[in-house]
């Protein structure tokens, strides 16, 4: 669907057909999404097989499909009455978080043995962001969601950033509860000693001594 046929469709929003066929490609944008986080979260699967190149095709289709699915998301639906300063603040937070969930994903991890490479990684990451919660990924998605919600002001995006964000938890606590250890020895202690979603005090003094560390060297 192009751009002139969303924003033929929003300005047709008012008769009586076109209201249930926008709200159905809507929908269908959504449902894309969701089939884009199922897709990304087969990747413990074929990382336990140790299957070639299946690793790299599982991420890059998921998340090829989870992004054109946001972009169309936010170009769709009607606009949010949103004060005026609300879109810089979500530009400044979709700047921050865009950063911190790159981060966290594809350089506080190393990126060959964790994606493309076939197997699981040879070492489990406790440092940086993740010395903090052991998700930071879903994290920074929340957050993520929230500043396109301003930014773009979609209604629409308002429905699908909450049933994005429940997959995302609940397969990540299944990834957490079932993967995860299999995945690499002393998961289970910083399980017990890392938060999953939300920083605590201990997690942030840890964070904090981390990066002291850091600056003394």
């Amino acid at each position: 669907m192009t751009l002139a046929s969303l924003e033929h469709c929003s300005r047709t929003q008012n008769l009586p057909i076109a209201g249930p066929i926008c709200n159905s490609i809507g929908m269908s944008y959504i449902g894309l999404g969701i089939l884009g986080f199922l897709v990304i979260h087969l990747f413990d699967i074929v990382a336990l097989k140790r299957l070639p190149l299946a690793k790299p095709a599982t991420w890059a289709l998921g998340s090829a499909l989870l992004i054109y699915a946001t972009v169309m998301v936010c170009l769709s639906g009607d606009r949010l009455p949103l004060p005026g300063w609300s879109t810089w603040l979500g530009w400044l937070l979709l700047l921050v978080s865009l950063f911190l969930f790159l981060y966290s994903l594809f350089i506080n991890l190393p990126l060959g043995k964790t994606y493309i490479a076939s197997g699981i990684g040879d070492k489990l990451i406790t440092s940086r962001l993740y010395a903090l919660v052991r998700h930071p990924g879903v994290f920074w998605f929340m957050v993520l969601m929230l500043s396109l919600i301003l930014v773009s002001r979609s209604s629409l995006l308002l429905i699908a950033a909450p049933v994005w964000i429940l997959l995302d938890v609940l397969l990540v606590a299944i990834q957490d509860r079932f993967f995860l250890g299999r995945m690499f020895p002393g998961y289970d202690d910083y399980r017990r000693q890392t938060p999953m979603l939300w920083p605590n005090r201990k997690s942030l003094n840890a964070f904090i001594n981390q990066l002291r560390g850091v600056g003394a060297k």
